[in-house]
């Protein structure tokens, strides 16, 4: 259903110049100190513009690391994830306190979507294994024998012991869909606690924008054109201590036959979903906010996804749908400017989307 560990849909592009702040508060640079990684599928890059402040890049990356080491599923088997999924109907499995806290905000987020983003969609995606070279489409029986093991109110977690259970054989959990939303915000600590005033993180397009940009002022983020290659945006917002992090069709898709199967599988039919959406961006304050909220928001289309974000709040969003309109909820209107004269702001009547 969503991303696995790997960035999928439209990713952000930082619009920016930087410059030293005036005399008498902490000193910016023109440029900043940057590395960049290949982690988790995809490409981490975390920039900081404090003078002195380069060793917060090296433990922001420590911490990462250690993360993704403790999240991903892989063939070796070796993550605190892995061995949950390994021991389904076997036996309760104690994790680390930010597994725990990550599978428990997991189950939260499934919650509050009524199961369009489920946790344990781990035995759909791995059939289908969009994003890899053997991916597939599965048969019809195949994917009637995986559905029944989808189901997140079935995780057992004690909190006394710290360890989580899934109850039958062959369930599996797959936090790709919180993951990255997760580590950007613990990233954004690890910047906090050394004295960070301004910095990028970028993991793979999920993007926090800490403080304000050297100039003094908000960020500007560019969010990218779903139908180019990355570096073309249809439009801009400025920012602040803010996450953007955004579900679409268009980066990761099996294609059979001339038909498109993109990587957002419903956990009821076991198919994509298909609706008038090539994607969704969810502007929050924390970014596993924007990770959690992001599949759901894209599966419900343009105006059950408006309702469903104005639930939340410090929650935003942006849609651009296939036929290339751009709608956005009411505390943006003010604040996103379109920059590409091939789509259209478009508004919501009472039957939805028009």
């Amino acid at each position: 259903m969503k991303k696995n560990v790997f960035f999928i849909g439209l990713i952000f592009i930082l619009l920016l110049s930087a410059c030293s702040n005036k005399e008498g508060q902490v000193e910016l640079l023109d440029q900043p100190y940057s590395k960049t990684e290949f982690l988790m599928g995809t490409v981490v890059t975390l920039k900081v513009y404090d003078k002195g402040k380069e060793q917060a890049i090296d433990k922001s990356f420590d911490r990462i690391k250690t993360l993704a080491a403790e999240i991903t599923t892989s063939d070796a088997g070796k993550s605190e994830i892995d061995k949950v999924n390994q021991n389904a109907g076997i036996k309760p499995v104690e994790v680390t306190p930010d597994m725990f806290y990550l599978v428990k905000e997991g189950i939260q987020y499934s919650k509050a979507s009524f199961g369009d983003f489920d946790i344990t969609v781990g035995p759909l995606t791995d059939l289908w294994h969009i994003g890899f070279p053997d991916a597939k489409k599965p048969t019809e029986a195949e994917i009637k024998q995986v559905l029944p093991l989808i189901d997140y109110k079935k995780v057992e977690m004690n909190e006394a012991n710290q360890t989580i259970y899934l109850p039958e054989k062959g369930m599996a959990l797959d936090l790709g869909g919180i993951a990255k939303g997760y580590i950007a915000d613990e990233v954004n600590k690890v910047m906090k606690k050394q004295g960070v005033t301004s910095a990028i993180i970028d993991l793979g397009g999920n993007i926090f924008v800490r403080g304000d940009n050297p100039k003094g002022g908000d960020w500007t983020i560019g969010i990218q054109n779903p139908f180019e290659a990355r570096g073309k945006s249809i439009g801009k917002l400025p920012g602040s201590d803010v996450s953007v992090v955004t579900s679409g069709i268009y980066e990761r898709y099996l294609e059979l036959d001339g038909v498109k199967y993109h990587h957002i599988l419903s956990p009821f039919t076991g198919y994509p979903f298909n609706n008038e959406l090539a994607g969704v961006s969810i502007v929050s304050k924390k970014s596993i906010d924007g990770d959690g909220l992001s599949t759901a928001v894209f599966i419900k289309g343009v105006k059950g996804g408006m309702d469903y974000v104005d639930t939340f709040s410090d929650v935003e969003a942006i849609f651009v749908t296939k036929d290339k309109k751009v709608y956005v909820t009411d505390g943006l209107k003010d604040q996103f400017k379109l920059t590409d004269k091939s789509f259209k702001m478009a508004e919501l009547d009472e039957k939805g989307a028009k």
